[in-house]
């Protein structure tokens, strides 16, 4: 039983801090599910499992994915939450495919939401063990020297931190590193970013970006609504991108605010069926996903170099070749990692020497790359960005009546994924 993709839809990406503040992970991700089936005519009892992931997690809602479908669709139906850094969608993508495949599902919703504007504040691990103490105290006594071994740097609380916990370096300094060992330049990663923004502002411009989003209602009054990212520069230029300063080597860098994807809060969700299922429905299908693959790299080497990897490994898995892809969706974190994949897809030696292949794997021309800008402009919500690129990639591929495309995205901890889809 193969598995297809019959539609996609996303809330607003929004930088964090900003438009979508007052909304939770858990809010965004119902926002999305619901959109989705209302836009598919799909009666939420026809769905049988939820696949959601998210990234930065709830302590206090560890099965995000169970408290998105408790309100969503019926009771019964069993939700998981998975989570594998920026591949987090597409880890649930794929797990919904399998489990199609595998004929233990007809139907499932898949995706992913973040909300970097709430990301949890941890104690620090003294007053952690304090708090503990002071819960267990039986008596007044007890309770008085639990809370005399607070010192005012124990109150000073741990804010999660984009970082490798096994290096310590974080993504942005990868990013500067990745810069300096490939030689990519300055000039070259804004111009990357440019190219993102006015992409982006076209797609907004006509209406293509905007189909695939849905409408958010700010909670508490629910007067205000998003309908747009708030991302995407229109009136940006080289000029501007120019004048900003690194931010991870400010004497020697060329990673900056401007060539990097920002913070972001958003939600995406793709409807999965088995084939058989989607046409017994009359269901119209946006493609098939023909293969996947992940990837993972020693993180104190080229954390975000993965997809590099991942990508051959899919094009093998689905019998083509990087010269029948016709359209890419390159998940840009940064204009560094983008400019640095690309470099490496094009070259023999990379390829001879890491890759064990005697030519390079190749990439389409760039005018085929990330059609609609990427996530230097549009944003990224670590956990949905796997869905809005999929959703974007399949959408596009229709519109130019394109056979094959291929995504590829990278992720903390060296990994990488990469799938080819297809349109049927």
């Amino acid at each position: 039983m193969k598995a297809v993709i019959v539609a996609g839809v996303r809330t607003p990406f929004t930088k964090a801090g900003s438009d979508q503040s007052a909304l939770s992970a858990i809010g965004l991700g119902k926002i999305a599910v619901r959109e989705l089936l209302a836009r598919s005519e799909l009666h939420s009892q026809a769905v049988d499992q939820l696949v959601f992931g998210t990234v930065v997690h709830d302590p206090q809602a560890p099965n995000m994915a169970r408290e998105i479908g408790l309100t969503t669709l019926p009771k019964t139906v069993p939700a998981t939450t998975v989570s594998r850094q920026c591949t987090t969608a597409n880890q649930a993508i794929t797990d919904a495919a399998n489990l199609i495949e595998a004929g233990a599902a007809d139907v499932v919703v898949a995706g992913g939401a973040e909300a970097l504007s709430n990301i949890p504040i941890l104690a620090s691990e003294k007053l952690s063990n304090i708090l503990v103490s002071l819960s267990k105290a039986k008596t007044f006594r007890e309770r008085i020297k639990a809370a005399s071994r607070v010192r005012p740097k124990d109150l000073i609380p741990r804010t999660p931190q984009i970082a490798e916990p096994t290096t310590g370096e974080t993504m942005g300094e990868a990013a500067e590193r990745m810069a300096k060992q490939n030689g990519i330049s300055r000039a070259d990663q804004d111009a990357w970013a440019l190219r993102s923004h006015k992409l982006a502002a076209a797609g907004i411009a006509d209406g293509r970006i905007g189909q695939e989003i849905a409408p958010v209602y700010v909670p508490p009054d629910f007067e205000i609504v998003i309908e747009r990212d708030n991302g995407i520069r229109t009136d940006t230029t080289l000029e501007k991108l120019t004048a900003l300063r690194p931010v991870f080597d400010r004497e020697r860098g060329s990673v900056t605010a401007g060539n990097s994807s920002p913070l972001t809060d958003g939600a995406a969700a793709v409807l999965l069926m088995s084939e058989e299922r989607a046409k017994a429905d009359g269901m119209a299908v946006l493609g098939r996903i023909r293969s996947y693959a992940f990837a993972a790299l020693d993180p104190a080497e080229e954390l975000l170099g993965a997809p590099v990897f991942a990508a051959p490994i899919a094009l093998d898995r689905a019998g083509v070749s990087m010269a029948d892809i016709g359209l890419m969706e390159l998940h840009e974190a940064f204009a560094s990692q983008v400019l640095s994949n690309l470099q490496q897809l094009a070259s023999d030696e990379f390829a001879k020497q890491n890759l064990g292949r005697t030519h390079a794997v190749g990439h389409p021309p760039i005018e085929s790359i990330n059609v609609m800008g990427g996530s230097i402009a549009i944003g990224h919500p670590f956990a949905a960005t796997g869905a809005r690129i999929t959703t974007t990639l399949l959408n596009e591929m229709r519109r130019r009546d394109v056979e094959l495309g291929l995504l590829t995205v990278c992720a903390a901890g060296g990994m990488g994924f990469a799938m080819v889809v297809e349109r049927i």
